[in-house]
């Protein structure tokens, strides 16, 4: 009984992690939450799939059969108990009772018999007669026998609960990788390519397993996630999705979302059409289909990419689509782009404190670009300008490893709220032919510089030199620079200076690329002040941006895909049913007491024997006994 109760302790504990830690995620998802250490312990403890490890399920075997042993062995002595009165009870043993009384009494053995068996039946008991050896008549009665159907039923509900947990288990799926003739499929090929061994069949007789539908689209299999691969599971029928509906909130927040789905099977007249919503699934030849989530469809895309490091403002348009790739650069430089996530909503706090209401900043893309040597860096760019600190920002998110955190790459937008102004503002910070008039504008508006001849060309050189090197690295190059050429005393009043030259260098580069543009000029003000240092600042990030393309989102055609769970629970009913069984067990040993009394009339000594017992001698019991001594004293007396 012990070993029984650590055991069902385990699966407690078990179940409480299965519970709070999400099960079947992506091992690369466990990776980032609990580093490698924790990750390879909880991996080898089986914590991704609790309730399909093998130490689980042995733990059920083990606890089903024992327990069945239990039962096949005590339940005959059970039922003897609750069908027996206990009548070939002796005086002797009755006498050994710590609960008994003796009264006198006058009365005829048959008035006696009729007073009792009145007095046992109005306290709910059964009885029987028995005439013992020397002559006296022995009435045993009993109530609350039933108390050990609680006991047999408890055992039996266990026994269905952890049979049902073996059936909805993976037992057979185990069994057959162990033999050799199952395996986890670990490569992200094509469906149609997965070999016989990683799939199952559609006599699998349960599974968990997930499909995403794009609307118009069918399929007759899903995925099972096993470890850190999966399984192909075919099912007897075609899944088609007809519709997709999604609600949102003003904020954006999806608020509820329904799928009209279309099951095709031969064995039907004509198809089933029904939608499902979240907890309302769909259930068909033993296989429910839950809404549990919605994704991407194949969205497709229309970019405008901006080269970053090309001394122009010219654009290439790319086209692609969610899930698909596409190609940016030639030859040995030719990036792939992996298109993998679109989000039209995106609800984010924008608060500088964390503490004001979110809201929805638009569509954003995420995409990665691997270069030849199948090294990926990934990215998120927004589609539309965010405000950061009263200012309007276009980002662009990137990181090397999916265990980072994104890093923002923040564009200034101009008076158009476009990012052209940034751009060609960047093409003339790039371009080295503009380098002399930029200087000459500015020495032309420095009073000291343009009287002395030979002060002017030195300055504009400076200019040109300052500007040759903050276009190679950003204020980086600026710093290496002074690092190597300036004194250490005097470097911080040189970056000053240094800073401040480029600050002016960019208001007329600004200007210039504005006529160029036929826009307006930037007013001398705070504003453009603070422009310009933003213009700057991302300028010099883009040299850590690790990639010369930035694609900006102009186009979408949003297509959306229902996410759907398929389950098989044959142990759902039994576990259902187990469950009853429990709490018809555990009531019946809680609230139903047994209690049994004999009662032995003497005719020749003129007494009448009472002896009570129960299977628990509380205080309830106590008070019972001796209300029924009392009212057999009046009875009888």
């Amino acid at each position: 009984m012990r070993f029984a109760v650590s055991l069902l302790s385990v699966l407690g504990v078990a179940s409480i992690i299965g519970t709070v830690l999400k099960q079947n995620e992506p091992y690369e998802n466990y990776i980032i939450k609990f580093g490698q250490f924790w990750f390879g312990l909880f991996e080898k403890l089986g914590l991704y799939d609790v309730y399909h490890s093998g130490w689980f399920l042995l733990i059920l075997l083990f606890l089903v059969i024992s327990t069945s042993l239990c039962i096949y062995r005590n339940t005959p002595s059970m039922l003897k108990e609750w069908r027996t009165f206990k009548e070939h009870a002796t005086e002797k043993s009755l006498n050994a009772f710590s609960h008994q009384e003796t009264y006198s009494t006058n009365a005829s053995t048959d008035e006696l018999k009729q007073k009792l068996t009145q007095f046992l039946t109005a306290k709910g008991f059964k009885f029987k007669f028995r005439t013992q050896e020397d002559g006296s008549e022995l009435i045993a009665a009993k109530a609350g026998t039933h108390q050990r159907w609680g006991y047999i039923f408890t055992h039996v509900a266990m026994v269905v609960i952890l049979f049902g947990g073996l059936l909805d288990g993976n037992l057979p799926f185990k069994i057959q990788e162990m033999l050799g003739y199952k395996r986890i499929e670990t490569l992200d090929i094509p469906e149609s390519q997965v070999p016989p061994e990683s799939r199952l069949s559609i006599f699998n007789p349960s599974f968990r397993a997930n499909m995403t539908l794009p609307e118009g689209v069918s399929d007759n299999v899903a995925f099972v996630r096993v470890r850190d691969g999966y399984l192909v599971q075919e099912l007897p029928f075609r899944v088609a999705l007809k519709d997709f509906r999604i609600e949102h909130y003003a904020t954006g927040q999806p608020k509820s979302f329904e799928s009209d789905l279309v099951i095709i099977d031969p064995d039907l007249k004509e198809p089933i059409t029904k939608t499902i919503s979240v907890n309302h699934p769909l259930t068909y030849k033993g296989i429910a289909i839950y809404q549990s989530d919605f994704q991407d469809g194949g969205t497709t895309l229309n970019f405008k990419v901006w080269n970053l490091f090309a001394p122009n403002a010219e654009t290439q348009l790319l086209t692609g689509a969610i899930f698909q790739n596409g190609v940016l650069g030639e030859g040995d430089e030719a990036l792939k782009v992996e298109f993998n996530d679109f989000r039209k909503f995106n609800i984010i706090n924008m608060s500088p404190d964390g503490k004001g209401k979110p809201q929805n900043v638009g569509p954003n893309i995420t995409y990665k670009l691997r270069d030849n040597r199948g090294q990926a860096i990934e990215y998120v760019n927004y589609m539309q300008p965010m405000q950061i600190d009263g200012k309007h920002y276009f980002l662009s998110g990137m990181r090397e490893t999916v265990q980072d955190e994104f890093r923002y790459l923040r564009i200034p937008v101009d008076n158009d709220f476009g990012m052209e102004g940034f751009m060609n503002f960047r093409a003339t910070m790039l371009n080295a032919a503009k380098y002399p008039e930029i200087a000459q504008r500015i020495a032309r508006n420095s009073i000291d510089v343009k009287k002395d001849p030979a002060v002017k060309k030195q300055f504009e050189e400076s200019v040109v030199q300052l500007l040759t090197v903050f276009a190679k690295s950003g204020y980086t190059g600026v710093a290496q620079v002074i690092e190597k050429s300036v004194p250490e005393k005097e470097r911080e009043a040189v970056a000053r200076t240094y800073i401040k030259m480029v600050s002016v260098a960019a208001f007329e580069a600004y200007n210039m690329s504005l006529e160029a543009n036929n826009k307006p000029l930037l007013p001398s003000n705070g504003d453009t002040e603070s422009l310009l240092r933003d213009s700057l600042n991302a300028f010099s990030d883009i040299f850590f941006f690790g990639t010369p393309y930035y694609l900006q989102l102009e186009q979408f055609e949003h297509k959306e895909a229902s996410g759907l769970q398929l389950t098989k629970s044959p142990g759902q009913k039994w576990v259902y049913l187990g469950s009853v069984l429990l709490v018809l067990g555990i009531f019946s040993m809680m609230y139903i007491r047994e209690r049994r009394i004999w009662l032995s009339l003497r005719p020749g000594k003129q007494q009448v024997h009472f002896a009570m017992a129960s299977n628990r001698k509380n205080l309830d019991f106590e008070k019972e006994f001796n209300l029924y001594r009392e009212q057999l004293r009046s009875l009888i007396g």
